[in-house]
């Protein structure tokens, strides 16, 4: 906790700066906040393309614009997904194994809410930041590594954007045999926690998914924005609202840390990355315990069994 308030109170992350002329990049939930900016960074740097995956094409196509005015270049597409939809992801899956290239990808579309709603057996929020945020990564893992073997000098980034507040909760839950079936439990369910504890849970799968990539292939990084101003809270009640009045940094600069996250050397692979910096101390204390290992490890065979339902073969190719 004290390291949280230093960091937004007193460290400001480095404006970006690294090319990315002639790149493909990606970012999911780029038509608002941190995704916004992220993008419009990405277009700044010289990417080639930059595809904008979003739930609301209309809203897609305004940022779209906004982009272009701001930076005098149109090299921005704005691509359908919504990520409470599997199909909707398996359709977009496809449609990228298609690019000639895709260099780097900044997984940072998510949900908060306090709401609680079943997709299909899974609760929303869990639906997703973690379940097909996962599916999405493992779809689009074959291209990157493709843009390496026939780009050599292309360095493939997939990022994915997660919260140090996933050490602000528990997770006992994954004593269960269905961790994820006991979480989605109306009866149950702690909506106050709910997006904190997804976080923990897209952490402790990213851990485990970098540990099964090699980084000379893909560097796979995960990245803490701090608290900032943007729209992923709307649905998150009066808490966390007035701790961004007085405490959030701009979205702007927030979203330098998710540049910063596709921009890391092979040192930075499965690492998690604060301020711009990577910082495995700051992983929870759960994270760095055996309990955590073997939380990591079952969660990635729930995960995984669900993802298999969806498509037969996607978790080859890790």
């Amino acid at each position: 906790m004290p390291s949280f308030f230093y960091s937004q109170f007193f460290v400001r992350p480095s404006y970006p700066t690294q090319s990315f002329e002639g790149q493909t990049v990606l970012v999911s939930g780029s038509n608002v906040g941190l995704g916004l900016e992220a993008t419009r960074h990405v277009v700044r740097l010289g990417a080639a393309k930059v595809i904008m995956a979003v739930r609301n094409v209309k809203a897609g196509e305004a940022a779209k614009e906004d982009i272009e005015k701001s930076t005098g270049r149109n090299v921005c597409e704005v691509w359908e997904m919504d990520l409470a939809s599997h199909s909707s992801v398996l359709a977009f899956g496809e449609r990228i194994s298609q690019l000639p290239r895709l260099d780097a990808a900044i997984m940072n579309a998510a949900l908060a809410t306090n709401n609680f709603e079943l997709v299909g057996t899974y609760e929303k929020t869990i639906t997703v930041n973690v379940i097909n945020t996962l599916l999405l990564s493992l779809l689009i893992l074959p291209t990157l590594k493709a843009t390496k073997m026939q780009f050599p000098s292309s360095q493939p980034h997939l990022s994915l954007v997660v919260s140090e507040v996933h050490g602000w909760v528990d997770f006992p839950e994954w004593k269960a045999d269905e961790p994820l079936k006991v979480i989605s439990d109306p009866a149950t369910a702690k909506m106050t926690d709910r997006y904190p504890l997804s976080k923990l849970l897209e952490v402790l799968l990213v851990q485990e998914l970098a540990g099964r990539v090699k980084g000379s292939e893909v560097i796979i990084t995960m990245v803490n924005p701090g608290l900032c101003h943007s729209a992923l809270a709307r649905e998150a009640g009066i808490g966390l609202a007035v701790m961004k009045f007085f405490m959030a940094r701009t979205t702007e600069i927030g979203s330098r840390t998710l540049i910063a996250g596709i921009s890391t050397g092979i040192e930075g692979h499965g690492a998690y990355m604060s301020d711009g910096y990577t910082c495995n101390t700051n992983l929870s204390p759960f994270v760095r315990s055996e309990e955590g290992r073997q939380a990591r490890e079952k969660l990635w065979g729930q995960v995984t069994t669900i993802l298999e339902g969806y498509k037969p073969g996607v978790t080859r190719v890790v």
